[in-house]
């Protein structure tokens, strides 16, 4: 067994890695910290998050800077100001017993002039994000030509997140002969490219295998109808008593919503997002890490960066648009040899996607139903007795045991017993006793509107949710169904478009379909219903030709000369806030990617 000694480190870092309560090196420290103490080369290192690759590339590099030059030497690269932040906490704390070796953070969101200055006073090794350490070059306050060493760390992310061309001129002030470490959870084709472009040779090391999914966390996927979404998250949450979470929405908006409907439902929640300032975002990472808060909401951009001991679980409360991402998202569960649960709640329309995650990640991904209520409750009740034998007694309230016995001492022990648990059990009790449980979706059953012959009677409507909104046409016809409580085969001909959908009642339902949804709310957000001049509701939309030329008003559409379904794209704000919010989900293209820069800087 190999041991920090055996890896050939010097004795200020062995006692600072003893201080921190390491152990024994993980499978990349063993693999990467001997090639790199023994000789100054180029490296690619891919594997998982949460593996000990801070380390990894940490110790070599603390040996390899001179602390008694006080020119910088090294460069660390990381996607986020909170990775920049912890990367270089962590290098503090590795060279605590070296004098006079500093480092310094540089990320957006704090004075530029004050890193400014405490890089001239002396700074071996910089932490950086891209945005903010390209604009400390333009405006001429740094100088890493002289560098020896460049860590791209979690340079996978850093792609992703749309960095390619800072990066690029970044490594472009830096001296050709300097050594270049890259780490990354998966190998990407822009990764490679890099690699190809800025390194000479690189030695490759892999722990498991390329792209896959870290071997302690457990896949597990739920089906759920869209109106059941949330539902189903409080109920895992609820079924999981020690749960301490990440969860993940795809924008924005969303993790704003659930976390608001989480804390408004009584669970310790809290979200993080591009939109919030730096200090908001430090308050809510705070509170994660002394677990103050249970469930942290997220974004996949604002969740980048967050290395938080003992996550339990990482629930997709929406699926990523990329595997590398969903990779990304289970990698914070499940470290340090640790067992996690990468939860996926979804929809049928969305199943395909876990095949492709199943084979892009090479692992399987358990399909599970939703905890009714009775098993809930039970796992809720066992959890409670298994808290109270475990409370240590409190000796303060000795003095007032006399009183309490002379109010209490008439009940038998089960009689105590059963009204101590009562106190704590009727809320979960009272709630699941009324709520209905949630009916398992066989994801394997055939899709499509099987309204048959029905096309075209009665009153056609618009309605301003669709697939991004995780509805198939059977569970927006479910969710409209309960909600309108018309009957069984009251809603007919429904037909779901990316960002909104069209279905159709009998005429005599016409005033009861608007007078339902006049003000209507679905998680935070207004669902508005129209009459749509278009009966027919085909996908291709075969509306009569009068649509196409009078068009200019039909169906409530303003503006739009297209047919009604065609022109309820436009008349859909909420599709452009959508669109607005996917900037922070990390996709590789134009105008989020800029806004993500100057977020950085």
């Amino acid at each position: 067994m190999s041991t920090f000694k055996t890896l050939g480190l010097g004795e200020a870092l062995l006692k600072a890695i003893d201080a921190m309560g390491f152990v024994e090196p993980s499978e990349v420290q063993a693999k990467a910290i001997p090639i790199l103490l023994e000789k100054d080369t180029d490296i690619v290192a891919l594997a998982q998050t949460g593996t000990g690759k801070t380390a990894a590339f940490g110790f070599p590099l603390i040996e390899k800077i001179d602390p008694t030059s006080k020119k910088t030497q090294g460069l660390i690269l990381s996607p986020t100001r909170e990775l920049c932040l912890q990367i270089a906490q962590e290098i503090k704390n590795y060279s605590k017993f070296i004098p006079k070796l500093n480092s310094v953070a540089v990320y957006g969101g704090a004075s530029i002039h004050d890193q400014a200055r405490d890089i001239k006073r002396g700074a071996q090794i910089i932490v950086a994000t891209p945005g903010r350490m390209q604009d400390m070059i333009n405006r001429g306050m740094i100088d890493i030509s002289q560098i020896g060493y460049c860590v791209l760390d979690e340079a996978d992310e850093m792609l992703n997140m749309g960095f390619y061309e800072d990066i690029t001129n970044i490594l472009s002030h830096t001296p050709d002969e300097k050594s270049t470490w890259l780490f990354s959870a998966t190998m990407p084709r822009e990764v490679a490219t890099i690699a190809k472009k800025f390194m000479s040779d690189p030695v490759e090391i892999t722990v498991g295998s390329k792209n896959s999914s870290n071997k302690n966390v457990k896949h597990e996927y739920y089906v759920v109808s869209a109106r059941d979404r949330y539902p189903a998250l409080k109920r895992l949450a609820d079924a999981n008593p020690a749960i301490f979470a990440v969860i993940f929405c795809r924008t924005k908006r969303d993790t704003q919503a659930i976390a608001e409907k989480l804390i408004e439902d009584g669970y310790s929640a809290a979200a993080i997002h591009g939109d919030l300032s730096q200090n908001q975002r430090d308050m809510v990472m705070k509170s994660f890490r002394n677990r103050q808060i249970q469930m942290l909401v997220a974004t996949d951009v604002a969740a980048r960066g967050i290395d938080v001991n003992d996550i339990t679980h990482v629930i997709n409360y929406q699926l990523p648009d990329e595997n590398e991402t969903y990779n990304h998202r289970s990698g914070r569960t499940g470290r340090a040899g640790k067992d996690g649960t990468s939860i996926v709640i979804t929809t049928k329309s969305d199943v395909r996607k876990i095949k492709s995650l199943e084979r892009t990640l090479q692992t399987t991904f358990e399909l599970k139903t939703v905890p009714t209520g009775e098993e809930i409750c039970k796992i809720q009740l066992f959890n409670l007795a298994e808290k109270i034998e475990k409370t240590e007694i409190n000796e303060d309230v000795t003095e007032y045991l006399p009183e309490i016995n002379e109010q209490l001492g008439h009940l038998t022990k089960e009689e105590l017993i059963q009204k101590l648990i009562t106190v704590e059990f009727t809320r979960f009790h009272n709630y699941y006793k009324k709520s209905r449980d949630i009916q398992p979706i066989d994801p394997n059953g055939r899709g499509g509107d099987r309204d048959g012959g029905r096309g075209g009677r009665g009153t056609r409507y618009f309605i301003n949710v669709g697939e991004k909104d995780g509805y198939d046409w059977m569970s927006l016809k479910d969710f409209l169904k309960d909600t309108l409580s018309l009957g069984r085969d009251a809603v007919s001909r429904v037909d779901v478009k990316d960002n909104f959908s069209f279905f159709n009642t009998e005429d005599e339902h016409k005033d009861a379909v608007l007078s339902t949804f006049e003000d209507f709310s679905l998680e935070g957000r207004k669902i508005n219903i129209e009459i749509s001049e278009n009966r027919g509701g085909g996908g291709r939309n075969r509306g009569r030709g009068g649509d196409r030329r009078n068009g200019g008003n039909r169906g409530g559409f303003k503006g739009n000369r297209r047919s009604g379904e065609r022109g309820g794209r436009d008349n859909y704000k909420g599709n452009r806030e959508d669109r607005r919010d996917r900037g922070d989900r990390g996709a590789n293209s134009g105008g989020g990617r800029d806004r993500r820069r100057r977020s950085d800087r």
